[in-house]
C-alpha cells in the first residue's frame, strides 16, 4: 500500500471554556440561573452584586461591564450557539467547581421541598389517630397496601395473614380498622373499589345534604346507568324528574372516585419569567424581567489589587479570578441578547394572540424565528426551552407560541392552536343535553373557512382532555 502526503486546509471551531460558559449559560432556566450565579458570587472574590445599577438599558439586568482592561482570549460577539450541548459541557465550570473543602455536602439540601406522599400523609393521621399499638400496626399494614389511585391494592385477607400469627387478628377487626382509616383524608382511601370510595364519601356528608340519599341510591343500586350516563334510564328507575336527577349528579360529581389522585408527590415548581410582554405604542414589546437574576460587577478594589508583571500565587488567585469574573459578566450579557432578540421575534409574530386571545394564535414553526434572528432551528428549540414569558394574557413558555397550521378554505392557514380554542369555545356553548359530536364540530369549522377532519378534531379535543360527546351529555 502506498503512503502518500496531503495537505488539507479546513476550519474548526476552537470552543474555549468562556464559549463554552457562555452556550451553557443561554440553556440555564431563570432559576437555574439563580443558582448558578449565588454559586459564582460564593467562589469568586471580583464579582459582587451592585444594589444601585440604574436600569435604563435593560439588557445589562445581571451585568455591570467590567471597567479593568481588555478581555483576554475574550469571548467572540457573535457567539456559535447551534454546537451541542453535551459535546461542549461536561458539568463543571471554573467558578463553580466545589472542590476538596466541599466533599461530603448535601447537594440537595436547597432543592425545593418534596410533597408528602399519599402514604406518609396516611402514616402520619395513623401515628395521630387513637389507636392502640395492635391496631396502629393493622392500619399501617392497610396504609402499605394502598396504591397511588387511592384503593386497597392487596385483598384484606392477604394483609392479615401477614400479621403475627400469634396476635390472632380476626377479619372483623381488620375491617373495624379500615373503617377508620377510610375515613382518613382524602376520605375514601383504602377503598376496594370507585364504588365504595364514592359511597364512603356521600356517607360522611351531613345528613340534611341536600339530595344526598338518592345520590346514595344511585351509587348503591345504579353505578352502571351513572357510569354510562344513561340519564333517561336512570331518571325511571329512581323515579325522579329530570331536574332533580340533574341535583343528585351534579352531587355525585363532586365526590372523587380515584380519593388518592388529591394527593399531588411531585414536588413543587416555580416559574420565573425571562420577559416581560407590554404594550407601547399600539405595538406588544418585550423587555427582559429585572427579577431573573442580582446585578453583578466586578468589584473595583480587588480588580485594582492585580498587578501585571506579578507571578506570585496571590496575584496568579487574583488575575483568575477577574478574568472569570469577565467571561461571567459578558456571557450573561450575550445571554439576556439572545433571549430578548428570539422573544422579540415572538412577539412580533404574534400580536393578535396578545390583543384577542389564542383564536387569534397564528402558525408558527422554528424555521420561521430562526431565520429571523439569524440562528439554526435546534438552537431556537433549546433557547425556548424552559424560557418563560409573561404577559397580562398570563405566563407561557416560549414553546407555546409555535404549533402547527392547518389549511384554510381561502387558500390560507390556521394554527393548531387556534383550532383547539374554536373547539373549546363550541363544546362551551353547546346544549348539555345534545352535545356536539366530533363530526359536526368539525362542519362548523369547515363553516368558519377551517378544513379540519374528524379524526383530527378528535384528536385535538383529546389532546385537551375534553371528554367525547356521549360522555359529556347531561340530563335535559
Amino acid at each position: 500500500m502506498k503512503q502518500t502526503l496531503q495537505l488539507k486546509i479546513g476550519q474548526q471551531l476552537t470552543m474555549t471554556p468562556q464559549l463554552q460558559q457562555a452556550i451553557r449559560l443561554l440553556q440555564l432556566s431563570s432559576l437555574e440561573l439563580q443558582t448558578e450565579i449565588q454559586q459564582a458570587l460564593e467562589s469568586n472574590l471580583m464579582l459582587e452584586v451592585e444594589e444601585d445599577l440604574q436600569e435604563d438599558d435593560p439588557l445589562t439586568v445581571g451585568v455591570v461591564e467590567p471597567e479593568h482592561g481588555d478581555d483576554e482570549g475574550g469571548i467572540p460577539e457573535e457567539l456559535p450557539v447551534d454546537s451541542q450541548w453535551d459535546d461542549i459541557y461536561d458539568g463543571t465550570t471554573s467558578f463553580s467547581d466545589p472542590g476538596p473543602e466541599a466533599q461530603g455536602r448535601d447537594y440537595y439540601d436547597n432543592r425545593a421541598a418534596q410533597i408528602d406522599s399519599l402514604r406518609d400523609h396516611l402514616y402520619w393521621q395513623a401515628e395521630m389517630e387513637r389507636f392502640s399499638p395492635r391496631d396502629l400496626t393493622i392500619a399501617q399494614s392497610i396504609i402499605d397496601s394502598v396504591n397511588d389511585d387511592g384503593y386497597l391494592a392487596t385483598p384484606l385477607e392477604e394483609i392479615q395473614g401477614a400479621l403475627p400469627a400469634d396476635w390472632e387478628v380476626e377479619l372483623a377487626e381488620m375491617e373495624a380498622v379500615l373503617l377508620r382509616v377510610q375515613r382518613f383524608d382524602p376520605v375514601g382511601v383504602a377503598a376496594r373499589d370507585p364504588q365504595e370510595a364514592l359511597l364512603i364519601q356521600l356517607h360522611q356528608l351531613p345528613p340534611e345534604t341536600p339530595w344526598r340519599e338518592e345520590a346514595l341510591e344511585a351509587v348503591e343500586d345504579h353505578l352502571d346507568l351513572v357510569a354510562g350516563r344513561r340519564f333517561d334510564d336512570l331518571a325511571r328507575a329512581m323515579n325522579l324528574a329530570h331536574e332533580e336527577l340533574q341535583a343528585v349528579i351534579t352531587l355525585i360529581q363532586t365526590l372523587s372516585p380515584h380519593p388518592g389522585s388529591q394527593i399531588d408527590s411531585g414536588s413543587t415548581e416555580y416559574i420565573v419569567p425571562d420577559v416581560v410582554v407590554v404594550r407601547r405604542g399600539g405595538y406588544w414589546q418585550v423587555e427582559l424581567n429585572g427579577e431573573t437574576a442580582p446585578r453583578l460587577r466586578i468589584n473595583p478594589y480587588y480588580a485594582g489589587l492585580v498587578r501585571r508583571a506579578d507571578t506570585s500565587p496571590e496575584n496568579t488567585c487574583l488575575r483568575s479570578h477577574l478574568q472569570e469574573a469577565r467571561w461571567l459578566l459578558k456571557s450573561l450579557r450575550s445571554r439576556n441578547e439572545t433571549l430578548t432578540k428570539v422573544a422579540g421575534a415572538i412577539v412580533e409574530r404574534q400580536q393578535g394572540f396578545f390583543d384577542h386571545g389564542e383564536e387569534a394564535m397564528r402558525p408558527l414553526v422554528l424555521r420561521e424565528i430562526a431565520e429571523a434572528v439569524n440562528m439554526h432551528e435546534s438552537t431556537i428549540s433549546r433557547i425556548t426551552t424552559q424560557k418563560y414569558l409573561h404577559s397580562p394574557r398570563g405566563t407561557f413558555e416560549f414553546k407555546y407560541f409555535f404549533s402547527s397550521h392547518v389549511q384554510t378554505a381561502d387558500g390560507g392557514e390556521a394554527s393548531a392552536t387556534a383550532i383547539r380554542a374554536r373547539i373549546r369555545r363550541l363544546i362551551a356553548d353547546e346544549d348539555p343535553a345534545k352535545p356536539l359530536s366530533d363530526s359536526k364540530i368539525a362542519d362548523l369549522l369547515h363553516g368558519e373557512g377551517i378544513r379540519v377532519a374528524r379524526r383530527t378534531v378528535a384528536k385535538y379535543r383529546e389532546s385537551m382532555s375534553i371528554p367525547s360527546s356521549s360522555e359529556r351529555k347531561r340530563p335535559g
